[in-house]
């Protein structure tokens, strides 16, 4: 029969294709393929991802320098920045300094022995929410504050600015800052999460590291008075092992007046009374004023003869500035506030020059203002700085900036063959020494009378010898003319 004539149904059997099933070993080998596939992927992410983590972790990584600052001064402004790194810190998901400090950047300062020199200024963490995060970045000294007894929301913002262009910064905060009460509840929260915080001799509960706490004043407080920092003292006094008198912000009306010698004096007395009226189971929290780079060479000798009437521990110069160096080039330059960073440094370090002579070596100096490197930290520490402390430089070098400087420091320390307190020392030949008393002047009654006496038993002398003088010229005299009269 012809194709023509055949049933519909049999040319549609002939024209449906024939369906090939897939043998079990084909699929078998299919599966294992894309679980092969998938595991690499998945291997791939998870090494990935622990690699960064390692990198991430490690404060020195070139992200934490060349990346996160430079980003986030780019999407964010000043003080949404600051927040951020403040953020990440406080989380524990921060990095942390994976070096080790060499000993020969040991600090001796009191009796306490620092790892290294390099420490973090107030004004970073204000309120004492990163403490951890951020000694964990390698510093030794963390100081928290400023503080004020009461909450206060600061200054109006914008209120920060960057100065790209000139790696510094310029400030009006006004002392921003929840309050005692809540910074006190926050800090005792951390000593008590540790299981035998009683073991540890200092504040900071790390061992080589202090724990500082920085004392300001409300804005609404008169500013003549006192009452705010003595509040701080017996508030934080407990719970520190230094606690720092500010007098020096720029952006608190009056608050500089406090450096004035009288009612500096004051102050510090008032003070130092109520830090030894302390009743606390370990050593009593050492004492510093903070002040500003702004004073005059007879300002600073006012604050040398206060710091050295009232036997107070140490001094931190200095604090922001007030001036504007012609070097400047960003275009916040004219903003009103404190000005730090590089900038600030020649200021800082004619204060710092000016002053040591005028303190004992027993008065040990921080420097603080425009330090970036570890030949600035040195040059603070040959002009009499004992240790130093840094902040804008956090800000633009970033998580890092802790490790490198001190690497710096160790670097040429070993050229030099010295350690940081051979520096130190060096410096300190310059401080102030008490005048011996047979070289003191005569201010006393029983001086003068001593004085006078001695003058006339001086002159007395001077009489008798006159005399004697004299007789052996008239003895000569007579002989003479006798001879005279002889030979006549």
């Amino acid at each position: 029969m012809s194709l023509a004539f055949r049933p519909s149904s049999f040319r549609v059997l002939r024209r449906t294709p024939i369906r090939r099933y897939a043998s079990t070993s084909s699929v078998n080998d299919l599966n294992t393929g894309q679980s092969l596939r998938i595991f690499a992927v998945s291997t791939g992410i998870v090494i990935g991802s622990t690699l960064f983590a390692v990198y991430y972790a490690d404060s020195r990584a070139a992200i934490h320098r060349y990346v996160v600052p430079p980003l986030s001064r780019l999407v964010l402004d000043a003080e949404k920045g600051h927040k951020f790194a403040l953020g990440v810190l406080k989380s524990g998901l921060g990095p942390r300094d994976q070096g080790r400090d060499d000993e020969i950047l040991q600090v001796e300062l009191w009796d306490k022995k620092l790892a290294n020199p390099v420490g973090l200024a107030a004004g970073f963490d204000k309120d004492g929410e990163a403490v951890n995060g951020l000694f964990d970045l390698g510093f030794s000294w963390v100081e928290v504050g400023s503080v004020t007894p009461r909450p206060q929301a600061g200054n109006p913002k914008p209120r920060v600015f960057h100065l790209t262009e000139d790696n510094a910064v310029i400030n009006r905060y006004g002392f921003p800052s929840k309050g005692a009460t809540s910074i006190l509840t926050r800090l005792q929260a951390r000593y008590t999460s540790l299981s035998s915080p009683e073991t540890h001799s200092n504040a900071s509960l790390r061992e080589g590291k202090i724990l500082s706490v920085n004392l300001g004043k409300n804005k609404s407080s008169p500013p003549d008075s006192l009452g705010d920092f003595l509040v701080g003292v017996r508030t934080f006094g407990p719970l520190a092992d230094v606690l720092v008198i500010n007098v020096s912000s720029p952006n608190t009306p009056g608050l500089r007046n406090l450096q004035s010698r009288g009612m500096l004096i004051e102050l510090l007395d008032a003070v130092k009374r109520e830090r030894d009226a302390l009743q606390i189971d370990r050593e009593l929290p050492k004492l510093l004023v903070k002040i500003a780079p702004d004073l005059s060479v007879g300002e600073l000798q006012d604050v040398a003869e206060a710091v050295r009437e009232t036997n107070f521990d140490g001094l931190i110069v200095s604090n922001t500035t007030i001036q504007r160096p012609p070097s400047l080039k960003s275009l916040n330059r004219s903003e009103t506030g404190g000005l730090s960073g590089p900038p600030l440094k020649a200021l800082t370090l004619n204060a710092l020059k000016t002053i040591r002579p005028l303190l004992p070596a027993s008065v040990p100096i921080v420097g603080c203002g425009g330090i970036s490197t570890g030949d600035d930290a040195i040059e603070f520490a040959r002009a009499g700085a004992s240790t130093v402390q840094i902040y804008t430089s956090l800000a633009y070098d970033g998580a890092g900036a802790p490790r490198r400087i001190k690497d710096e420091i160790t670097l040429r320390l070993k050229e030099t063959n010295l350690t940081w307190m051979d520096i130190v020392k060096q410096g300190q030949e310059k401080a102030w020494q008490r005048p011996r008393k047979d070289s003191a002047p005569i201010d006393t009654a029983s001086g003068l009378t001593e004085s006078i006496q001695e003058g006339a038993n001086r002159l007395a002398a001077m009489g008798e010898r006159l005399i004697e003088v004299l007789k052996e010229d008239s003895l000569h005299i007579a002989d003479k003319v006798q001879h005279d009269v002889s030979k006549e």
